[in-house]
């Protein structure tokens, strides 16, 4: 196991470099730079577009911008960000809290609501219960991630139970512990709900069918002829093994979080990662989005590293062994 830890951690760095280089390449071709807009400014000399390009290392060709950047990452250093005339390191530090929080309230909303669901449409099979749940989730997934945003806006806006965009209300600071969470959760609560729906209902079906097979299978058939009670042979014996193509989804469904909340923090103006890749790519900051996207695919990768622990950890069948010659 501690093997094949390592060699996974250690395949991810040339995946990450070759994703940022990819990224570099896409960026490069594109035209124009964070200096164009201000090029057109009539009040501003082209020695000083000049001067700020050299400065900045704009006029380098891409590659050796790619190196330096590469040499800077080695060392922690992701470059500055002249959109924000700081640090990228600061920038992506202050957002990486507000998405990963936001994507595992999401994620934790999407597995309570679709296991119990699934688990039901499963035992009612072609019944109405059935029928409404399985209609229910492919109506969530005809709706788009913009769509279901704004209908949340809407409602926070007509309603006034939730706040609008940010991640904290005025006199946050003079709050205490328990109070802070609270208010957190509270701004948290719409977006990670819209952005957990289009999950929770591909879940839905998932563990549907998945439990379906299983149950269907000779060793559920023998537990049920040695007398063993329904809710053992259920949730200990079929659940469990139905849960095991889920847990393989869980890295795809990191990427799909990091997607669906590029919409809802752009909607919702929930300040992370998804909303700061906006203004990086408008405003043409290129190791600010250099970072986002590198931040991106490691998510990626780690997501599936993990679901592979976590499939190994639950299924006794699933062990990391070396092959044979």
């Amino acid at each position: 196991m501690t093997t094949f830890i390592v060699q996974r951690l250690l395949s991810l760095i040339p995946l990450v470099l070759a994703v940022a280089l990819f990224s570099f390449v896409l960026i490069d071709a594109a035209p124009g730079d964070f200096l164009t807009e201000l090029s057109l400014n009539p009040h501003v000399s082209p020695e000083t577009i000049a001067s700020l390009r050299t400065k900045y290392g704009l006029d380098r060709p891409w590659y050796i911008q790619y190196f330096k950047w590469v040499r800077g990452m080695a060392t922690g250093d992701f470059g500055y960000s002249f959109s924000y005339n700081r640090p990228v390191l600061d920038l992506i530090g202050e957002r990486v809290i507000n998405t990963s929080l936001l994507a595992l309230i999401s994620l934790l909303f999407a597995l309570t609501i679709s296991i119990p669901f699934g688990v039901i449409a499963a035992l009612y099979r072609y019944k109405w219960i059935d029928k409404v749940l399985c209609s229910f989730s492919f109506l969530i997934l005809s709706f788009p991630s913009l769509f279901l945003s704004l209908l949340a806006m809407l409602f926070a806006a007509s309603s006034g139970w939730f706040p609008i965009g940010g991640t904290r209300s005025l006199g946050y600071e003079n709050l205490s512990s328990i109070r802070k969470l609270t208010d957190f959760l509270h701004h948290a609560f719409l977006p990670a709900l819209v952005l957990s729906l289009r999950m929770s209902a591909i879940y839905v079906r998932q563990v549907r069918v998945t439990l379906l097979d299983v149950l269907s299978q000779d060793y559920i058939r023998t537990a049920r002829a040695k007398g063993l009670p329904k809710r053992m042979v259920i949730f200990k014996h079929g659940l469990r093994n139905a849960l095991n193509p889920l847990i393989s989804m869980f890295g795809n469904s990191l990427a799909s979080l990091l997607s669906g909340a590029f919409v809802v923090e752009v909607v919702i103006s929930w300040p992370g990662i998804g909303s700061l890749t906006l203004t990086a790519l408008l405003s043409r900051d290129p190791y600010l989005l250099m970072a986002c996207l590198t931040y991106a695919s490691i998510l990626l990768l780690g997501g599936n590293l993990l679901a592979d622990l976590l499939l190994a950890f639950t299924d006794p069948r699933v062990r990391f062994v070396r092959a044979n010659p």
